[in-house]
């Protein structure tokens, strides 16, 4: 794929791949069509392995690298009405860490970065919805969804030396709604 040798023609190596890509079809599974699942699965699934697969190539005989693949709370969580997405990132997960295991031998990380809701293109229809705002910020413990910027330091950990011990990881920047999604007792405030 000419985008891997235009990179390394552009910056002399690739170190770091942050492996971002992704689309989305919200409806009920029972309406989702053959082309949109596939559609939903070429880009979120095989996209990240084929971008991945063409950036170790040139990772492998300098023996370095850091592939940060980003996948979705739904690594771990099923919603209804993205059953496709939640089955591409759930697919990201274990790409991630089969992926670790074959290229580790050759000084490179993989893991996956796993969001919790965060505003993004996909999903603002949701965000207009006051209510539906409400109930996902009463389910997060930190009380609000992402921020852009709270990835950051997620990033530039996965992406850095220091996570030269961590591979094969699922790193979930959730705002804590990987905890539990309803409340079994009291608020202690």
């Amino acid at each position: 794929m000419k985008f891997a040798d235009e990179a390394e023609a552009a910056f002399g190596k690739i170190d770091i791949l942050v492996n971002n890509a992704g689309c989305n079809v919200r409806k009920p599974a029972v309406d989702i069509s053959w082309d949109e699942y596939n559609l939903v699965l070429e880009t979120n699934l095989r996209g990240t392995f084929f971008v991945a697969q063409q950036i170790a190539k040139k990772m492998i005989p300098r023996e370095y690298g850091r592939i940060v693949n980003i996948g979705s709370v739904t690594c771990v969580f099923g919603y209804a009405g993205i059953a496709p997405y939640c089955a591409s990132r759930g697919g990201v997960k274990q790409l991630t860490m089969a992926l670790a295991d074959e290229w580790g031998q050759f000084g490179i990380t993989v893991n996956c970065l796993a969001p919790g809701w965060f505003r993004t293109e996909q999903n603002k229809v949701l965000y207009d919805n006051q209510e539906w705002l409400e109930y996902l910020k009463d389910r997060i413990p930190v009380k609000r969804p992402g921020q852009p910027n709270d990835l950051d330091g997620a990033v530039v950990f996965l992406a850095s030396e220091e996570s030269r011990y961590v591979s094969g990881q699922t790193l979930l920047v959730d705002g804590g709604i990987s905890t539990g999604a309803t409340r079994a007792s009291v608020q202690t405030k």
